[in-house]
C-alpha cells in the first residue's frame, strides 16, 4: 500500500535493535522539503537511540525507490533563497546519514534517480533488485547532481559519477551500480532482497555497539567539511532551478 498524501510519509520502528525507516510519496517515492526535513530528524534521533544497533531504510511501494526531487515543488521555486533552502533539504539528510552513528542499510527495490542515487549513495550498505536501474537527470532538466556529488563519488569512484552525470539521460542497470560498488549484492526479487536484507541487519545487530559505531567513523574519514560543502553545492542548484531552462523542462517531465 502507498501513501496518497502530498507531502508524503515517513515511519520508524524498531524492533529487536533494528529500525526501519519507510519513506513514500505518491510521485514515485520523490521528495518534498517537508519530507526531507522529517527523514533528517529521524536519522538524528537513530543515531542517539540507545536500543537502535543497525538502521534499515526502505521506501514504500514495489515499483521506484526514489524519484528524488519533487518537481512539483521544484516549479514553486521563485527566489534563490527558496532554492538553496529546498536543496539543503538533500545536503541535510546526506549529512544526516553520514553522522549518524548507527550503520544504514539501504533496501532499494526499484529504479533511484538523481537524489535518489545521492540516499542510496550514502547508505553504508546497499541491497537491490534487478529492477533498481540508477540514472542523473540533473542536466537534462538544467541542474546538476551537485549536492550528491561527494556522497555518489566517494561510493562508485569519480569517474562512474561522470558517466552516469553526463550521460544524463541514460539508465545504467542494477549490476552495473553493483559492479561500480552501489550495491553490495541484487537479488531477482523483492521477497529474496527482504529475506536477505533482515538476515543482514540482524547480524550487524548482534555486533558490539561500539564496534559499529568506530567502524562507520572510519569509513566516513575525512567528510566532516560536507556540512559546509554540501550546503555550497544546494547554493548552486537553487540559482539554476531559477532559470527559464530549468523551468520548462521540469514542466515538460513533470513527474
Amino acid at each position: 500500500m502507498t501513501t496518497t498524501r502530498p507531502n508524503g510519509s515517513l515511519y520508524t520502528s524498531i524492533q529487536n535493535n533494528i529500525a526501519t525507516i519507510e519513506f513514500g510519496h505518491p510521485a514515485s517515492n520523490s521528495f518534498p522539503s517537508e519530507l526531507l526535513d522529517r527523514l533528517t530528524k529521524a536519522l538524528y534521533q537513530l543515531s542517539e537511540d540507545a536500543s537502535t544497533r543497525v538502521v534499515v531504510l526502505k521506501s514504500e511501494g514495489k515499483k521506484a525507490f526514489c524519484a528524488g526531487a519533487s518537481f512539483d515543488e521544484l516549479m514553486t521555486i521563485t527566489t534563490l533563497e527558496e532554492g538553496q533552502q529546498f536543496f539543503s533539504g538533500f545536503a541535510n539528510v546526506i549529512n544526516a546519514m553520514r553522522t549518524c552513528k548507527k550503520p544504514i542499510i539501504g533496501r532499494i527495490q526499484g529504479k533511484a534517480v538523481g537524489g535518489g542515487v545521492g540516499i542510496a549513495s550514502a547508505c553504508d550498505y546497499c541491497m537491490a533488485t534487478e529492477a533498481a536501474s540508477i540514472k542523473l537527470s540533473e542536466l537534462s532538466i538544467g541542474i546538476g547532481p551537485f549536492v550528491i556529488e561527494p556522497a555518489v563519488s566517494r561510493k562508485i569512484g569519480l569517474a562512474a559519477f561522470e558517466a552516469l552525470a553526463w550521460e544524463a539521460s541514460q539508465w545504467q542497470n542494477a549490476y552495473w551500480a553493483k559492479d561500480k560498488g552501489l550495491y553490495t549484492r541484487v537479488f531477482e526479487t523483492i521477497a529474496e532482497l527482504d529475506k536477505e536484507v533482515q538476515v543482514f541487519a540482524e547480524k550487524l545487530s548482534s555486533y558490539h555497539p561500539a564496534a559499529l559505531q568506530k567502524m562507520k567513523a572510519i569509513t566516513w574519514r575525512e567528510t566532516d567539511h560536507w556540512d559546509q560543502l554540501l550546503i555550497e553545492r544546494a547554493t548552486i542548484s537553487g540559482e539554476l532551478v531559477l532559470s527559464e531552462f530549468t523551468k520548462e523542462a521540469l514542466q515538460k517531465n513533470k513527474k
